[in-house]
């Protein structure tokens, strides 16, 4: 699995999934809960939907 998710594009996704969690946890709706995806894959560096539409926000060649 090769890094797929830039520095800027993985802060932006943890701050909106710790946002989403955040509020899920203070009485937000259910759907809130999807924020743990975003914060996944910030923390991982990878993103399937990124692969499948030939998307990459990282700079760095991958061998």
């Amino acid at each position: 699995m090769t890094v797929n998710v830039g520095m800027i594009d993985r802060l932006l996704r943890a701050i909106v999934g710790a946002g989403l969690i955040y509020w899920a946890l203070t009485g937000g709706p259910i759907w809130a809960w999807v924020g743990v995806v975003p914060l996944l894959t910030a923390a991982i560096g990878f993103c399937p939907a990124y692969t499948l539409l030939g998307i990459k926000t990282c700079p760095v060649k991958q061998p």
